[in-house]
């Protein structure tokens, strides 16, 4: 089972993005305070979990967590600032709306820009080892898989629903046929990114 806390003395809050790697759509961050008893055996990195077991547990995790918070940063704000930028920023954002003020934040990852006034600690592979960061891995994955099912609808041909924006081999050829949707992040070197390893 995944670690309860970092630090005993804190009030800890587990931050995570999903979404960097993908050619469209926003980068969703979140940010989860559990409280240090707070045990579950299910919980892990959201890429080790099915769909269905992971929004079994958003619902555990909005049910038990002290508090939680989900930020967005869309497309366009992803190519003024750069996505390394815009996942900072959603983190950021959510953390902002916590209702409860963490006094150390749990990033996963080796690189964060320095949230105001709250000290951070950098956890390589942190959402395999920390519920709060596991936890908000999953929230930042369905909430994103979410946006994703949702702008399905509008522009079907380059199967968002089924490859959430990453750079699939369909998802590629439809760019190729069909060009860039208004959702696409167009800072992205498409040209690499369009190179069809067959």
């Amino acid at each position: 089972m995944l670690k309860s806390y970092y630090s005993n003395e804190y009030i800890e809050a587990g931050c995570d993005e999903a979404g960097r790697g993908c050619l469209a759509g926003p980068v969703v961050a979140a940010a989860v305070i559990f409280d240090k008893s707070y045990k579950n055996t299910l919980l892990d990195d959201s890429k080790k979990v099915k769909e269905a077991l992971r929004y079994k547990l958003r619902g555990e995790i909005e049910e038990h967590a002290l508090a939680f918070a989900v930020g967005i940063v869309s497309n366009e704000e992803i190519d003024r600032i750069n996505i390394l930028n815009a996942s900072f920023l959603a983190m950021h954002r959510a953390i902002n709306q916590l209702k409860i003020e963490p006094q150390l934040l749990l990033i996963d990852g080796n690189r964060f820009k320095p949230f105001p006034n709250i000290p951070h600690q950098c956890i390589i592979k942190g959402d395999g080892k920390y519920l709060s960061i596991a936890a908000a891995s999953i929230l930042a994955k369905t909430y994103r898989d979410d946006i994703m099912n949702t702008l399905d609808k509008e522009f079907p041909d380059y199967d968002w629903k089924h490859n959430k924006a990453y750079a699939t081999i369909k998802h590629r050829m439809a760019i190729q046929k069909y060009g860039l949707t208004k959702y696409h992040r167009k800072t992205f070197h498409l040209k690499n990114q369009l190179k069809l390893d067959l």
